[in-house]
């Protein structure tokens, strides 16, 4: 079983969320689980040059991107069991960050019809392609098109399609079935492309790809209600029979708080939390007061991610007794008002708008509470990185958030986390005020209860097995156990 992962991203190489740590993460777990995993990438400007320098060069070919054709160089680099390719074209990706150019559907039509025209040139054929999200799904419009219909070589290999967030659904003019990916009207219909008047690169996925998953149960079974599905909620209830949701997975060798070179105090249980607690709260200018509950929120600043609500109740949270701590940037207008709130509270509240790896590991291994309100999140990694580090989640049952933080129980002891069904900011706050008296009035149990979030397993060999028992149901070899 030969699995090539198609992605516009991957950790360590270059990251911008979620779908990043999972193209990083998941390939070494399928590769202990005996399954042979290549990736494949584009070759971007932002990848850092102790990487650049690793990589060799494996040849060049020409691809055609509808009555262009384009430069397209072949990389490769090996470590640890996983060959990583790369796919270069200084024109399309030699600039600062992944996506937001006006351009990208022709950039990621041009990365989707190379990902097929060098299969030959690679060092395996591969047997499935996993794509992941709107840059790869015309990956399995294509094959099913130019190539399986034309090239024997194309004709046994199958594709998986991963939907990491059907918000984000690369949706461009017609024009683009023909100037750029070279397919014709037939594929200009309600069970193809065609999206509105317009075609979605995300639909292409969700229409010919093999098999469908996304990244959580919940999240599964909400993107095919409407108030979830983006206006695909239909399509997905027609494809439900190879629709799978599979949790995420986090790393736990990068991620681990007895060894995490970001800390200043590593730790193996929730009594080392404190030192680091104390070290962060010095650092940021907050009081250094162990008795003081720290809630953090780690995250990209917008609509989604249920900033709206924390703002609403805002200095209701904050006269609760609470340190509040935010590492993230999003939308100017929630960035503003962060700033201010945090010159409002000098005492009390921290707001870093921008985004660091090391500050953020520090804040998981200081704070006590780690807040995740979304609106809707298909698994989300915070949460999964703050239990690890015995911080306790404080989520709205919504996606994977539901499906992996088991609410507290003060009746049987049972849980490690606080949730609250509805979007609504009160109903938040009740919860935040009820987790910070149980973390003031009950330190034993606090205690207990962080120590059992740590010592869960969200690693990725569980799910791994599953995505192995979703390629064998493509092969016809025999299912994994």
């Amino acid at each position: 079983m030969h699995v090539l992962f198609a992605a516009s991203e991957c950790v360590p190489f270059i990251k911008t969320g979620g779908l990043g740590d999972v193209v990083g993460a998941l390939p070494k777990a399928l590769l202990r689980q005996n399954a042979e995993v290549s990736v494949i990438l584009p070759k971007y400007e932002d990848i850092a040059p102790k990487y650049l320098e690793q990589m060799t060069f494996l040849r060049s070919i020409t691809v055609p991107v509808g009555w262009r054709k384009q430069y397209c160089g072949i990389f490769y680099l090996q470590t640890d069991g996983l060959t990583y390719y790369f796919l270069d074209n200084e024109y399309y990706f030699k600039r600062h960050g992944c996506y937001g150019y006006y351009d990208d559907g022709e950039r990621f039509a041009f990365f989707s019809r190379a990902v097929l025209d060098v299969l030959p040139y690679l060092f395996t054929r591969p047997d499935v392609i996993h794509c992941h999200d709107w840059q790869t799904g015309p990956i399995c419009a294509l094959l099913k098109s130019n190539y399986f219909q034309s090239q024997k070589f194309y004709q046994k290999i199958k594709t998986v399609f991963t939907i990491h967030n059907l918000q984000y659904q690369g949706v461009y003019p017609r024009s683009v079935l023909h100037d750029l990916l070279d397919l014709d009207d037939w594929y200009f219909q309600p069970n193809g492309l065609e999206f509105y008047g317009n075609v979605s690169y995300m639909k292409a996925g969700l229409a010919f790809a093999d098999r469908l998953s996304t990244v959580s149960a919940t999240y599964a079974a909400e993107i095919q209600m409407p108030y979830y599905g983006e206006k695909l909620d239909g399509f997905l209830r027609w494809r439900n029979h190879d629709l799978h949701g599979i949790v995420n997975g986090i790393d736990r060798v990068r991620y681990n708080p007895n060894d995490d070179p970001a800390l200043i105090f590593p730790y193996a249980n929730p009594e080392g939390k404190k030192a680091n607690k104390a070290a962060l709260q010095d650092q940021l200018g907050l009081p250094v007061d162990q008795g003081i509950p720290m809630v953090a929120m780690i995250t990209r600043l917008v609509d989604q991610k249920g900033i709206d609500i924390v703002l609403r109740v805002f200095h209701e949270m904050v006269d609760s007794g609470i340190q509040f701590v935010l590492l993230g940037t999003g939308d100017s207008d929630y960035e503003q008002a962060f700033r201010h709130l945090a010159t409002q509270y000098p005492n009390s509240v921290s707001c870093n708008i921008y985004f660091d790896d090391a500050l953020a590991r520090r804040i998981y291994a200081a704070s006590d509470l780690f807040l995740m309100p979304s609106k809707f999140e298909p698994c989300g990694i915070g949460q999964l990185l703050a239990m690890r580090y015995g911080s306790l989640p404080i989520v709205r049952e919504t996606g994977g958030l539901k499906d992996t933080v088991v609410p507290y129980n003060e009746y049987t002891g049972d849980g490690y986390g606080f949730s609250f069904a509805n979007y609504n900011a009160h109903d938040m706050l009740h919860v935040v005020r009820q987790a910070v008296r149980f973390y003031k009035d009950h330190p034993s149990d606090w205690y207990r209860i962080v120590q059992q979030a740590m010592q869960l397993d969200f690693g990725w060999d569980t799910s791994a097995t599953a995505y192995l028992n979703l390629y064998h149901s493509l092969t016809g070899d025999r299912i994994q156990v």
